[in-house]
């Protein structure tokens, strides 16, 4: 299986800018595992939307996936509460 590319929306940086580093690490992982398999088991399709979400801690990482060019945009990576 090819490997997708990863691509942040700017509002998902910004999110990212906002964590601390213990846990912007554990999300970086956990995109980086995305990458490999952009529909693991514990992924939920966003209803009404084109986009999925997985869990990461405390945090939810919404993206939108392109399987015709192997493209995954961030959306999305804010803590449960702010989501």
């Amino acid at each position: 299986m090819a490997e997708y590319k990863i691509y942040f929306k700017r509002s998902a940086v910004k999110d990212l800018k906002k964590i601390s580093k213990g846990d912007l690490q554990r999300i970086i992982n956990r995109i980086d595992l995305i990458k490999k398999d952009p529909r693991p088991p514990n992924c939920e399709k966003l209803s009404g939307q084109e986009r999925c979400r997985v869990r990461q801690g405390n945090y939810r990482i919404a993206y939108s996936i392109q399987d015709n060019q192997f493209i995954i945009q961030v959306v999305k990576a804010r803590h449960r509460s702010d989501a």
